[in-house]
């Protein structure tokens, strides 16, 4: 079984309560979940902190997402208490800030995953915020039963890629179309997310808009346009 699981949490240091803020009206938390609902899988689970169970709980429902509570800090236990419940073989882990996952790039990956039989993979170089990756359920249970370094066990794939002689990495470029490393999607900060706003309502309507090319060549458009209005306005500055 596949499973995408997507892990969250309310507070957040350099944007509080990010998850809940409204993306067209939505939580920024649920758009995540509508753009993971196009990546292929068996599963979808929202893998949140304790505390924040009950206000994601009816979120995740509408979303059609099982939801799971673990800890906080060692997300990887969480992750493995996902996994043994679910008796899941392979996830495709998202995390929570990421309303522009390329639906078409995380089915590529894991595809190629699946096919090399890899324990860990990722693609390099897609916009930051764009991407997934895709690990075999029984590595993070290997990791989780051989790391104690808080690091390893709060970022969940570290102990996996930082021991190629343990594990079966796959880490190419990614693909040509979706190659584009100087494009930030993600939303950590409120530049993120006014951005992201932006964004979300040049995209809303696109019938292709949780593929990597539309939201590319949306986010191109939007920052031709803003570049083309900061020249107006220089000029017009220059001219008094």
């Amino acid at each position: 079984m596949t499973a995408v699981i997507l892990q969250a949490r309310l507070d957040s240091s350099r944007l509080p309560g990010k998850a809940m803020l409204p993306l067209n009206e939505k939580p920024l938390i649920f758009r995540v979940m509508q753009a993971l609902n196009a990546v292929k899988a068996d599963i979808r689970v929202l893998a949140c902190t304790e505390d924040s169970l009950s206000t994601f709980a009816p979120i995740a429902a509408e979303a059609n997402f099982e939801v799971f509570a673990g800890p906080k800090e060692d997300v990887l236990e969480r992750f493995c208490r996902v996994i043994r419940k679910y008796s899941i073989d392979r996830v495709i882990r998202a995390t929570g800030d990421n309303p522009f996952v390329f639906a078409d790039a995380a089915d590529s990956l894991n595809s190629e995953a699946v096919s090399l039989n890899a324990d860990y993979a990722g693609y390099a170089n897609l916009p930051y915020g764009a991407g997934v990756e895709s690990v075999k359920a029984s590595a993070l249970l290997r990791a989780a039963s051989e790391t104690t370094e808080n690091f390893n066990r709060e970022h969940v794939c570290p102990y996996l890629y930082n021991n190629p002689e343990k594990f079966k990495l796959h880490r190419p470029p990614a693909p040509q179309e979706w190659h584009y490393p100087d494009i930030r999607l993600t939303v950590d900060t409120q530049e993120d997310y006014n951005r992201a706003v932006e964004l979300y309502a040049a995209l809303k309507n696109e019938p292709n808009r949780y593929y990597g090319a539309t939201i590319i060549e949306i986010h191109s458009r939007k920052d031709a346009n803003c570049c083309s209005r900061n020249i107006i306005n220089h000029g017009e500055h220059g001219g008094n």
